[in-house]
């Protein structure tokens, strides 16, 4: 599995900010092709500060994840992305690699 995680710092309105992202964004984001997994989370910090909010989106493999990166969807997506307004966000992609306990 690869994934797409995405932290968002906090956002000059909260409730503003959860509606857009809950109504107009998740819809847009759930289109990607490929996509197998969506989640969300509102982390607490540990002794430091934390996101407000962290969305991860899960993709089979590389060549999925790059398809995604380069589809139309994504476009839409990112475009919509960058009308939040939040004090920060960072992505970043990676493969997923999981110990057997």
């Amino acid at each position: 599995m690869h994934r797409i995680t995405i932290q968002y710092g906090a956002p000059a309105d909260p409730e503003a900010f959860e509606q857009h992202y809950t109504e107009v964004h998740v819809p847009l984001a759930s289109t990607l092709p490929g996509l197998r997994r969506y989640v969300r989370s509102h982390p607490r910090g540990m002794g430091g500060d934390a996101p407000y909010l962290v969305a991860e989106l899960w993709f089979d493999d590389a060549d999925a994840l790059k398809a995604a990166l380069k589809s139309p969807e994504m476009a839409e997506t990112a475009a919509d992305a960058q009308t939040l307004d939040v004090a920060s966000m960072t992505t970043f992609t990676g493969e997923v690699i999981e110990t057997e306990l």
